[in-house]
C-alpha cells in the first residue's frame, strides 16, 4: 500500500521581479519591458516525497526556497513546471495574516478559514469554543483583525489550523511570535497531532525545535535540495555551508578593516588577545563527552590593567549560546597585570552532546567595556554515538519495571 502522502516531482518555481517603481513607469517602459524585470527562480528540480504520519523539517539559509515549497505542498503557489500531489486535508500556517480578512472580525474570519480549509458552517460552529478558547483571544474575538498584534494573529491562525481536523500541517517559522507559554501549547498539540498519526511539514530555523520535532530534515540551498536525512544530518551539513560564509564574510571585513586603517589614524587598543589555542584529550579537533577543554592563549597589552576579567564562551554555528562565565561571575579577583600576560582556562569534564562549537575569549576593563574581543577565535568538534539530542550529554539509564 502507498503510504506517500505528499509527492513532489520535477518542481520547478519561477517569479518574475519587476524593476518599474510606478504604474506610470510601467506603462511608459511597456514596450521595453524585458529590460525592466528580473526571472528569480525560488525553485530548482526539487523532488520529495513525504509518507503518512511523518514530520518533516525544511530547513536553509534565508532565500534558500523553504516558504515557497511550503506554500507549493499547500496549493497556494503554483509550479512553473513539474508536479505537486497531496492526499488529505490540508492545514497551513504561513506568513503572518495569510488567509485573514483585515475588515473582519476575529469570529468573521474564523468562519471564512474554516470554510477555506473545507469545513461546513456546522463543523465550524461545533469547533468554534475551542478555537477561540485555544487562541485565549476572547475579549478580542469580534474586534477587526487589522488590529490585532502579531501575537493575536497567530493565536488565531494555529487555533483554526489545529482544530479543522487536517492530515496534513504545514507550519512556516510562525510559532516563533507566539509566547512563550502560547508556543508550549503548540508543541504540545503538535505532539498530540503526531501521536495520531498525522504528517507535519515544518519551516524553522531553530535547530532544537526541528531536532524535537521532526523525524527526518530536507536542506534547501538557492532553490536546490542539497540533503536530504536525520535532523542531526541537515543540520551538521548547514553549518558547514554557514561557516564558509562567515569564514567570506570575515575575512571581507577584515580586508575592509584593513584598507580603512590604512587610510586613515587606527583607534588606540589597549591590549589584544593573541595565540588562543585549545587542546583536550582526544587527538585533533574532535573532542569526546566528559573530556577537560583547556583554552589558552596571550594578552598584549599597551597599558596596564589594574581591574579586569577574563570572560570565554562557547557558542554554536548558529551564534546561540552553549556556556559563558567571566571571572566577576567566579568571584574571582585578577592582579594587575602589564606587557605580555599568557591565561588558560580549564572547563573540567565539560559534558557536552555532539556538534561544532566555537570558543570566544574577552578581556574587560572595571566598567565592563571590552578591552579585546577575539570572536569565534577556536573551533572543536564533539562526536557521540548519536543516542541523544540537545547541547547537554549524559548516559541515560531506563529501567522499566512490570
Amino acid at each position: 500500500m502507498d503510504t506517500t502522502v505528499v509527492s513532489v516531482e520535477n518542481v520547478w518555481k519561477r517569479f518574475v521581479i519587476r524593476k518599474d517603481k510606478s504604474l506610470k513607469e510601467r506603462v511608459v517602459n511597456a514596450r521595453r519591458s524585458h529590460a525592466h524585470k528580473e526571472e528569480f527562480w525560488a525553485l530548482g528540480d526539487v523532488s520529495l516525497a513525504i509518507d503518512s504520519g511523518i514530520s518533516v523539517g525544511l530547513v536553509g539559509a534565508n532565500g534558500s526556497g523553504k516558504s515557497t515549497l511550503l506554500k507549493a505542498i499547500g496549493g497556494i503557489v503554483q509550479p512553473t513546471s513539474g508536479q505537486v500531489r497531496v492526499r488529505g486535508r490540508v492545514a497551513a500556517l504561513l506568513e503572518l495574516g495569510a488567509g485573514f480578512h483585515p475588515d473582519l472580525t476575529g469570529r468573521e474570519n474564523v468562519y471564512l478559514n474554516a470554510s477555506i480549509l473545507g469545513l461546513t458552517q456546522a463543523e465550524t460552529d461545533r469547533h468554534f469554543d475551542e478555537i477561540v478558547t485555544f487562541s485565549g483571544i476572547e475579549k478580542f474575538i469580534d474586534t477587526q483583525v487589522k488590529f490585532y498584534s502579531s501575537g493575536m494573529y497567530v493565536r488565531l491562525a494555529f487555533g483554526i489550523a489545529v482544530h479543522v481536523d487536517p492530515d496534513i500541517l504545514l507550519v512556516d517559522e510562525v510559532l516563533a511570535v507566539g509566547d512563550e507559554p502560547f508556543q508550549r501549547k503548540c508543541m504540545e498539540k503538535i505532539r498530540q497531532f503526531q501521536h495520531e498519526g498525522r504528517t507535519i511539514v515544518l519551516v524553522s530555523h531553530s535547530a532544537e525545535q526541528v531536532s524535537e520535532v521532526c523525524q527526518r530534515a530536507v536542506v534547501l540551498e538557492h532553490g536546490r535540495l542539497v540533503a536530504d536525512g536525520t535532523p542531526q544530518e541537515a543540520f551538521r551539513r548547514l553549518r558547514q555551508d554557514y561557516e564558509v560564509r562567515i569564514q567570506e564574510d570575515i575575512q571581507e571585513q577584515e580586508a575592509s578593516e584593513a584598507s580603512h586603517v590604512a587610510t586613515t589614524m587606527a583607534p588606540a587598543r589597549r591590549g589584544r588577545i593573541t595565540e588562543v589555542r585549545l587542546s583536550h584529550d582526544s587527538d585533533g579537533r574532535i573532542m569526546r563527552p566528559g573530556e577537560d577543554l583547556r583554552i589558552e592563549g596571550m594578552l598584549e597589552l599597551t597599558d596596564p590593567l589594574e581591574d579586569w576579567a577574563l570572560a570565554a564562551s562557547i557558542e554554536t554555528p548558529l551564534s546561540q549560546l552553549v556556556f559563558g562565565t567571566d571571572t566577576r561571575l567566579l568571584g574571582q579577583h585578577l592582579p594587575p597585570v602589564s606587557g605580555t600576560v599568557p591565561f588558560a582556562i580549564t572547563l573540567p569534564r565539560l559534558e557536552i552532546a555532539a556538534g561544532d562549537y566555537a570558543v570566544n575569549v574577552a578581556v574587560r576593563d572595571s566598567s565592563g567595556r571590552d578591552v579585546d574581543r577575539a570572536a569565534r577565535v577556536a573551533r572543536f568538534s564533539v562526536e557521540t554515538r548519536g543516542h541523544t539530542v540537545g547541547y547537554i550529554h549524559t548516559a541515560p539509564e531506563i529501567t522499566v519495571r512490570s
